[in-house]
């Protein structure tokens, strides 16, 4: 089971890009994140033509989340974070043969001091604890999506800028990744890859993607029961290349 994740940063603009790519890298299980659509508008329609089912939990212009399955159920569907009172469309799990998926988009958090900060911690700290309680449930777990966090200073073009004192690398962000990693969960990339300056996220300004100025935060974690069936992860740098692309490119894992 190859399994994805992938900021489209909008899905009205993207669409054709998403199906060039379902149709050339032919990934088993999706997440999509900052869909930016209303569940009506979401184009399950035109996914279906191409063999994927999906299920999906949108809004109006910012955020929204996505999961697409090829050929397979989505079961036991959870949409937001139970018990977290969160307007915002960030969180959605389904059950797919067997293994329990959760997308996320973490909140950005926009910089330190700000409630936009806090609100980030407050989310990831309401994380943990839904995670914990699927783990419980869902031995067979992974969870992907666009963490907003970049793990440690392999996963930063430079780290003398990002520092403890810069969004996405504070101390504060990565401990709350840490802490979500303890509960027994694995960075799939990680497991198979030790090298520095492989990204997921380029800046559109300052020519970022040719120069390789990016951030590794689209992350794929698998559970301590799916560590030894992990063959394979990586970035798909290829979208990124593209046209109008987003200003991330997928991340994926492969599964026996």
């Amino acid at each position: 089971m190859k399994i994805a994740s992938w900021n489209v940063n909008s899905l009205n603009v993207r669409l054709p890009q998403l199906q060039q790519w379902l149709q050339d890298f032919a990934p088993d299980v999706v997440g999509l994140q900052e869909t930016k659509l209303e569940d009506h508008r979401f184009p399950d329609g035109a996914l279906a033509e191409l063999g994927y089912r999906s299920v999906f939990h949108g809004q109006k212009t910012y955020n929204g989340v996505a999961l697409l399955a090829r050929g397979r159920s989505l079961d036991e569907v959870q949409v937001a974070i139970p018990g977290f009172d969160d307007a915002q469309a960030r969180a959605i799990a389904a059950t797919v043969d067997g293994v329990r998926i959760v997308n996320l988009y973490v909140v950005n958090g926009q910089d330190l001091g700000t409630d936009k900060y806090a609100y980030k911690l407050r989310w990831l700290d309401a994380v943990h604890d839904w995670i914990a309680g699927e783990l419980q449930r869902h031995p067979r777990l992974v969870v992907l999506g666009d963490f907003n966090i970049a793990p440690d200073d392999r996963d930063v073009h430079d780290p003398a800028v990002w520092n403890d004192g810069h969004i996405l690398t504070s101390a504060a962000e990565r401990a709350a990744l840490q802490k979500l990693l303890a509960l027994g969960l694995h960075d799939g990339f990680r497991l198979h890859h030790d090298d520095a300056g492989v990204f997921s996220w380029w800046d559109y300004r300052q020519a970022a993607f040719r120069r390789n100025l990016g951030l590794r935060i689209d992350l794929t974690l698998v559970s301590d029961a799916l560590r030894g069936t992990t063959e394979d992860a990586g970035i798909d740098r290829t979208p990124r290349t593209w046209d109008r692309a987003s200003d991330h490119a997928p991340a994926w894992v492969a599964l026996r």
